[in-house]
Order: C-alpha cells, then structure tokens, then sequence
C-alpha cells in the first residue's frame, strides 16, 4: 500500500490530477502492476477536457523503461562510457564510436545530460522513441535510455570536428535534441553510433533508356532499400510502349512492366526487417505512357497484370500544360488540347543536341520566366509530321488525374518548370536539371542518370565493369519544432547547431551505392525543415484561414532561410565551399535577387556569401515530419490537425490523442479540422512558405469524398499560380489510411 500510496500522491502533485477508484483498485497489486493499471488508467483519460494526463502516462512508462535498462546496464544515466563498451563489445555500436572519445571526455558529456528532460515527452513520443530507436540487444533487452540516444547522436555527428571544440559542439547539439527544439531525421536518429544502417533519409535516382540503365537501378534501388532508404525514381527517359527497339517497329512494352519490376523489388526488399521499401515513381506528363496505364498503375479496375499497387506515383507537370487547362472558348467550355511523346522517337527525330553531342528529349528544356524554351521545343514537336504522337483534351488528362488522385491519394503533382526556375544549382538556363522529386515530394536537386562505359577482362580473369556516375541524389534531413524555437526564442542558434549537424552527416554517411556518395560531397545538400505549424498558430492565437496566418508564415519561414544561409555561410568560410559553387546562383548573387532581398540584413550576408562562399548547395526542405514530430510532442509538418480527439492506431499500438497545448485558449484555433479548412487559405500560406525555401514542400490536400471535379481543379489552379512546386497527397475523407515513407516523414 505504500508503494501505491506514493504513486497516487506522486500523480496528484506533479500533474494535479486524481483516478477514482484508483487507491480501491491497487491495493492487491505489486509496484510494476500497479504502475501498470495507473499508466492504462491515465491513457483512457485522455480527453480533449483532460490532455495532460498523456504526461502522466508518460511519467508512469519512463520508470518501467528505467526499471528494464537497469538490470543489464546499471543505474540509469550513469556509466555511459561503459555502456559504450558494452553495446560496442555486443556489436550494436560502432567502434569508431568508442575510439573517438576517451573516457574523460566521455565522462563530462555524461555529466552534461540532463535527465530532467525525459519530462518533457509526452506518452505518444516517449513510446514511439522506447520503441523504434532506443538500442536494444539481439533479444530486444532495453540498454539505452533517451537521453543517452541524444547525446549518442550528438556524439556520432560531431565525432571528426576538431578535439579541441568537439566537446562544445556534442553539447550543444545535445542541448537542441534533449529539449525538443528540433528533430534529426528517422535513419539517423535511428542508426547513429550503431553498427548498421546509414543517416540520410531518401535517395533520387535517374533511369537512362537502356536495359543496362534499368536494372542497374533495380540493384541501386535494393541495395538502399535494405539500409533503409525511400526511393525516389524518375522515369521520363524510358521509351514507350509500341516504340521501336533496336528497329524494330512496334517492340517496346514501355514503362509500366519496369515499374511492376520497381515495385516487386519494394516488396521483396524490406527496410532493416522493419518495413517494406518505399518508391516513387515520377514521369512526365507529356511521356506517351501517361496514356497508357502509368496513372492507372494503383487504381483497383483494370488489368492486374499492368498495376503496381506498392509504388508511389507522381507526375510532371510543364507550365504548357495547365496553361492549356485555362484555354476556354467564349462559352466557358475547355478547349486545350495536349499531346504525348515517345521520348525515343523524339530524340531520334527531333535531332536537338547539346553540346557534347548527345540528344536531347523534350524533357531536357524547361520553361523560363522570361523565355518559354520547353514550350517552343513542345510546340516544334508537335508540328513536326513524322514524329507520332497521341493527342487528348488537356481537361480530360487532369480528370483522369483527380480521379486516380480521389481513389488512391497519388499522383503528386511536380510542377517541373517552378523546380528548376528556381534551382539555385542550374547546369544552364532552360536546360533541366531537376527533373523529378522523391518519396514526399520535398527533395528537388540536380539529377543525371548513371552508364555503364565499359566491361572487360582483368588479367586474373575477373570481369570489370566501369560506370559513369550521374547525379544520385541523397536527401539528409532534419527539422526545427517551431513552436519550441518561438517560445524560448532559440531559431538561431538552434539553426546554427542543426545545420552544423547536417552538414556532418554527409562526412560520416556510409551509403552503399557509389554515385550517391560522389552527388552527396559534390553538393553538400541537406534539408532543414519544419513541423508543429499548426500548434504555433494555435499558441499564437492565429486563425488558420486568416491573413495573418499568411504574415506568419512569410515572416518565420524567411527569419529561418535567414539564419539557416548564414550558418551555411559560416561554415563554408571555417571548412570551404561545395565542390560545384563555382557558376551557382549563391555566387552570382542571383539567388538572392530572385526572391527581393533587400533589406540591409538581407544585403550584409549576400555580402558575406560573396566572400566566403556556402556550405552547401541545398538547404532547406519541409519534409512530412509524422514520427518525429510526435517524439516532440508537437503537429506533423506544415499540416493540420487531424481530429481534437481520435485513435492514433499503427502497428503495434493504438492510442487517444488530443492536440498538443490544448487549452480553453488555444481550443478555438484547433477547433477546424484538416478536411473542414479551406484548402485555398493554406495554399497561400504555402506560397509565403515556398519563397524562402530553396526546394520544396510535402504540402497536402484534404477534400471531402463527394468534392466537386471543379472545386479540385481550382485548388490545383491555385497551387500552380501560386509558384508551389509540388503538392504532396490528395486526401480524401473517403480514403484508408496511407502507407508512408517513414525516414521521409520523420
């Protein structure tokens, strides 16, 4: 009783609340049991009238995690270079881990630990953290704890700076982690320190049109896959089906089986034994098989034989095209006409060429602000008369868009000519560079396909094969929680310890595939994001349908761009330049021109670019944010709420959520729901957003299942005019639950 008496009274003064029944219903029950039925008891409390009881619940679990660490490490939070020793001799940890630090160093960032802060999650993170990311042995027995797999990570990324600043560093990195301003990305947060498993969350790939390119991307596509990586894949080059082979009139099979074959590979090779693999699939919107069951590859009518129902699919979208959307005759009736390609037969007739030689498709122009190049090379295409191509009314294609997009959530929507305008890494202006995005839509960064050059004999008779790599695109992601950083007013120097940290991963990354290592030191891109958008609305007493939300997101997202540049610059002058700064639109000052800064802050560090170059070719990029920002105990990405009340149901827990800071203040500003709010007003919130933000956005749309054709179309109008360059899923109230990227979403 007295165990229980003191849970009870424990409860009541730290969180103020009181469980009927409760001191009746323990009294024949052991310290763990109890703990147990209180821990439940709280959890079935969770309510939108009682939200905090999740931070009881969570209290109630940490000390079930410490009581299964201890018996196999020793007393929690103590003795962390011994646990070092020990994970390291089990092979859990790496040993580069242990040789990196000494003992004395390890012991002060052992005594920098503060395990105070394990307060601070609520049930949902502290669980999805003990669960998917704290080390356990072979037989799943607990040795870490949270606190110590944030100074692990901070440990890891900051291993090879130099020893007498490293110390520093691995604090302050520990300081934004352990206090929740921000989140490193799932794959590394998962796998740092440990022996297995790389740190960057997606990978984009190109496939040339040969056979060799393909399957060279299948083997790619597994080998990232079993290390846990989403798969990006642009398709766009690959010939289509009835095109000829060879010479062969009327051979191609086109894209679809390739990608049946993508999708088996997906299935067949899982991520680290935890989950299927993850592939988006991008091709253009003007490739002769858009026509021909790419949009229909995941939709339930049809033949099964051409359907890939585990792959992801995305579409490229020119600026032509939706100008042909709003053609109208006088009687308001769409008149755009739209016309598909076999890319083959288009490089085979159309004879343009670059430099080098080597031809070039439509998909190679993309339309300037000032000069339409891909639209003249479409427009000299369609008039040439040799070349076949099949035409439809460009309204009838975006039906069959929506359409697939109201039953499956995909395609997402590339608007490829936005991406590469403004591309600050551009090989040449009209030329494309990017041409398709990943798994969550918020990667955009220069792509070229790989090729096998040569295979020959050695003299001991191995046979060797020379491939020239092509631009292999790796995301390395992480991500500030907003409302935490706005509290405590901490953006900057969070974003300077997180860029820091991102920068980092590149260095330590081991990713298996050998191009994406030359495109990851090439352009040292990374990806700072955001999540809790809608809990800092709330905090902040912001409308989410109202112009201020729109003020907000133009004033914070350009503080963060602000910071996020600088940090990069600092760096660049401490460690240099990326490898391909020279002739970019950081050097030219072009980057900054193109989006008006000009206040004198803005002006100084253009300045200060001028001088000492970047860091890194990419910086920034909002990215789903699910898991992680749940860890933080805040809303995913940029999104809406789902529900003030609901079900949080994966697949090993279901859980009650309320909204994060739920209060009789903050209430109002959550009371309308994603599927409730004008999709129109967070479209202009994203265009604020999408100024400062050098890639791109996992930006959604929530419908209701009976929208009108209409009302979809002019929201995907609207996000076009508004200089978006994606939209993510399409989210039906009438959809199951998607399956998701999780290293993208966290």
């Amino acid at each position: 009783m007295a165990v229980t008496a003191d849970l009870l009274q424990e409860l009541e003064s730290r969180f103020h609340i009181q469980l009927e029944g409760a001191a009746e219903a323990l009294q024949q029950k052991g310290t763990a049991e109890a703990r147990n039925w209180l821990m439940h008891a709280c959890l079935n409390q969770i309510d939108i009238d009682k939200p905090d009881y999740t931070y009881a619940a969570a209290f109630l679990y940490l000390q079930e995690l410490y009581e299964k660490a201890e018996p196999n490490r020793g007393r929690p939070y103590t003795g962390l270079y011994s646990l070092m020793q020990q994970l390291t001799e089990k092979g859990l940890y790496d040993p580069a881990l242990l040789a990196a630090y000494s003992p004395e160093e390890t012991a002060e960032l052992e005594a920098a630990m503060a395990p105070e802060r394990d307060n601070l999650f609520t049930f949902m993170g502290l669980f999805l953290l003990a669960d998917r990311y704290l080390t356990k042995d072979y037989d799943g027995s607990s040795y870490e704890l949270p606190q110590e797999r944030f100074m692990i990570t901070a440990m890891t990324l900051m291993q090879k700076e130099s020893p007498e600043r490293r110390t520093e560093l691995v604090k302050e990195a520990y300081w934004a982690m352990s206090n929740l301003y921000m989140t490193v990305a799932t794959p590394t947060l998962s796998n740092a320190g440990k022996n297995t498993g790389q740190l960057s969350s997606c990978f984009i790939d190109t496939v040339e049109d040969s056979l060799d390119g393909i399957y060279l991307n299948n083997w790619d596509i597994a080998r990232l896959s079993k290390e846990g990586g989403g798969i990006g894949v642009y398709m766009g080059r690959v010939r289509g089906l009835g095109s000829d082979i060879q010479g062969f009139k009327q051979t191609s099979s086109g894209v679809v089986p390739w990608i049946r074959l993508i999708n088996d590979t997906a299935v067949s090779v899982d991520q680290l034994g935890q989950r299927q693999g993850a592939v988006a699939v991008y091709l253009d919107l003007f490739h002769h098989d858009m026509l021909h069951g790419f949009l229909q590859l995941k939709t339930n009518n049809g033949d099964e034989r051409r359907k890939a129902h585990d792959i992801f699919t995305g579409v490229c979208i020119p600026d032509h095209f939706m100008r042909q959307l709003e053609k109208k005759d006088e009687e308001g009736r769409s008149i755009g006409e739209w016309s598909v390609f076999c890319p083959h037969q288009v490089k085979q007739i159309m004879g343009w060429k670059d430099d080098s030689g080597r031809r070039l498709g439509l998909e190679d122009f993309y339309d300037e602000s000032d000069r339409h190049y891909f639209t003249e090379k479409y427009e000299e295409a369609l008039a040439h008369p040799l070349l076949p191509r099949k035409s439809i009314r460009a309204m009838e294609l975006m039906k069959t868009i929506m359409t697939a997009q109201l039953e499956t959530g995909t395609p997402y929507m590339f608007y490829r000519d936005e991406a590469n305008r403004q591309n600050p890494n551009k090989i040449e202006e009209g030329r494309t560079s990017i041409f398709g995005s990943n798994l969550c839509t918020e990667i955009m960064q220069n792509m070229s396909a790989s090729t096998i050059t040569e295979e020959y004999e050695l003299d001991n008779g191995d046979i060797a094969m020379i491939r020239r790599p092509g631009d292999f695109v790796v995301c390395n992601l992480s991500s500030l929680n907003l409302p935490a950083v706005e509290r405590d007013d901490v953006l900057e120097r969070v974003v300077r310890i997180q860029m820091r940290m991102l920068d980092n991963v590149i260095d330590l990354n081991d990713i298996p595939v050998p191009q994406a290592v030359k495109t990851n030191n090439k352009y040292r891109a990374v990806g700072l994001g955001t999540f809790g958008w809608h809990q800092l609305l709330a905090e902040k007493e912001i409308d989410w349908e109202s112009e201020e939300a729109v003020r907000c997101a133009e004033d914070l997202y350009e503080r963060t761009a602000y910071w996020t540049i600088a940090a990069s610059a600092s760096l660049a002058e401490e460690k240099g330049t990326y490898p391909a700064y020279e002739g970019s639109e950081w050097e030219s000052g072009r980057y900054f021109e193109r989006r008006g800064y000009a206040s004198p802050a803005w002006t100084e560090l253009q300045e200060q670019v001028l001088r000492t170059g970047v860091r890194n070719g990419w910086m920034m990029a909002v990215a789903p944010n699910s898991s992680t920002a749940k860890i933080a105990g805040s809303t995913d990405g940029i999104d809406p709420i789902y529900s003030l009340s609901y079900a949080e149901e994966k697949k090993n827990f279901k859980l009650k959520v309320t909204p994060p800071g739920l209060s009789t203040r903050t209430y109002p500003y959550y009371r309308k729901v994603r599927h409730e709010l004008d999709q129109h007003a967070s479209i202009r919130q994203n265009q604020a957003r999408q100024r400062h933000i050098d890639q791109g956005v996992s930006f959604n749309l929530y419908v209701r299942h009976d929208v009108s054709a209409k009302a979809l179309l002019d929201m995907h109008l609207d996000a076009w005019r508004s200089g978006l360059k994606t939209t993510y899923y399409v989210r039906s109230t009438s959809q199951q639950e998607i399956e998701e990227c999780e290293s993208c979403h966290a």
